[in-house]
């Protein structure tokens, strides 16, 4: 009886643990199953505001400053210090001078030793405060502060652009891989047709052996094109997860389509606002960085001012030679008082330090200058560039048309018996030429368009 129910002890924990692994596989099965989300540009943009590092870390920036303002505001705060020591005089300290106690007072005899005062235990504490009346260093530093977290927070929508910028190129050149792929795909397929038709043909003794050697080895060639084309695929995803701060091996899809893509981006010269330049976030940083220049002029200059602090403080002192006795009798004090401090002659350091920062302003100005030609250069090659390139693509979308239609003609030729394979195999590699001219400038164009939306800032 106990030999049965060790027996079927047994078989029940073989049961269940059969049916754990069977759960444990069927749920493992289904995760990996699980579809990968869809992404489209402006999910994948908004993921990577909130998962690439540079953005996270200008944002962090951003918080480092606001602390910064309230650590400036707080010195103009009342500020409290207390202190408190104890003294245990293993021997108290003493003081040598001439015998007091003799009349008269002979100097020339030897000094005697006496107490110095101190007593063998000594326990004082003190509160201190003082409160800034009139800082004009610390008023001007408060306003500087300020800008600084201004600075911040432009550093921050720099990162931002910059990272949209970056994700949106990745994912346009996701977007070109797999048209690239779609058109050699269509290709592969209409060449592995008409190699089966000429290698029948071949073996009806219509058509020469070489006809099919040839269309077999731009078979290949085309299958090998598509297999490189696919791993560059997989490399364009995982720089697009790079760019977003996302885990490269995490699977995703990408929903937006090539054809919703708004290439009509031109800007007319009539509708330019020539002051454009003052959205560029670079321009808005070198406005800040003057300002804070300016703002250190301003304190240099503070630096003459005197500066008044209010001063309060309150104390207790307890003396003793027999510690049981210690805390038996205080002698508190107390004060409160003004301090002002009046800057007259620093060796002409104050001066040269002036003079250092106005000329600071003077680069900084020249800098705003110069960038605001540059941006306005960048803006003009940009448009430059975007134009040049949507007329590039549309040539080749010309030149695929006229390719697709003489391969037509060239194995309707050949069909008929007026034509040659030949011809029918340059007609194929000229339209393979003309998809991948197809293909490198429709992904100019996309960058080119996302190049001329940062040039006048239309992306932030």
């Amino acid at each position: 009886m106990k030999h049965q129910t060790k027996h079927n002890i047994i078989t029940m924990k073989y049961i269940f643990l059969t049916a754990t692994l069977i759960c444990t596989i069927t749920l493992g099965g289904y995760a990996q199953q699980a579809p990968a989300p869809n992404f489209s540009l402006a999910d994948c943009i908004r993921y990577a505001y909130e998962h690439q590092d540079s953005v996270k870390n200008a944002g962090l920036d951003v918080k480092s400053a606001e602390y910064k303002v309230k650590e400036t505001i707080g010195t103009g705060l009342p500020q409290v210090n207390g202190t408190a020591s104890f003294q245990d005089f293993l021997k108290p300290p003493a003081s040598v001078g001439p015998n007091i106690f003799v009349t008269p007072i002979d100097l020339k005899a030897p000094l005697i030793q006496f107490p110095f005062g101190a007593v063998k235990y000594n326990n004082t504490y003190s509160i201190q405060a003082s409160q800034l009346l009139f800082s004009g260093t610390f008023i001007v530093g408060l306003e500087a502060v300020k800008t600084f977290k201004e600075l911040s927070q432009r550093s921050l929508v720099r990162s931002k652009i910059e990272t949209n910028v970056n994700v949106t190129k990745a994912y346009y050149q996701v977007l070109v891989s797999n048209e690239q792929i779609k058109l050699l795909d269509a290709n592969i397929a209409q060449l592995k047709q008409q190699f089966d038709q000429t290698t029948q043909q071949n073996k009806q003794g219509f058509v020469e052996k070489i006809d099919v050697d040839r269309l077999a080895v731009q078979y290949n060639n085309l299958v090998t094109n598509r297999d490189n084309v696919a791993r560059a695929l997989v490399l364009n995803y995982e720089m697009l997860k790079f760019q977003m701060g996302m885990p490269i091996q995490q699977e995703i899809t990408l929903t937006d389509k090539l054809e919703s893509i708004n290439l009509d981006q031109k800007v007319a010269q009539n509708t330019i606002d020539t002051a454009f330049y003052h959205n560029r976030i670079e321009y808005k940083l070198l406005e800040t960085n003057v300002k804070l220049n300016q703002l250190d002029v301003k304190s240099k200059k503070a630096a003459y001012l005197p500066t008044f602090v209010l001063t309060g403080g309150f104390g207790d002192v307890f003396q003793e030679n027999q510690m049981k006795y210690l805390y038996n009798h205080g002698y508190p004090n107390s004060y409160i008082g003004v301090n002002l401090s009046i800057p007259i002659f620093s060796g002409g350091q104050r001066v040269n330090q002036l003079r250092q920062t106005e000329i600071n302003v003077q680069k900084a100005q020249n800098d705003l200058y110069n960038v605001r030609n540059a941006l306005n250069l960048q803006a003009s090659a940009a448009q430059i560039m975007f134009d040049n390139s949507i007329q590039s693509l549309n040539n080749q979308k010309r030149s695929r048309e006229l390719a697709q239609e003489v391969l037509r003609v060239s194995k309707i030729k050949y069909a008929q018996g007026v034509g040659s394979s030949i011809e029918v195999t340059q007609a194929q590699t000229e339209l393979e030429n003309a998809d991948n001219q197809y293909i490198q400038a429709l992904y100019n164009a996309l960058i080119n368009k996302v190049d001329l939306e940062k040039a006048y800032a239309h992306i932030n």
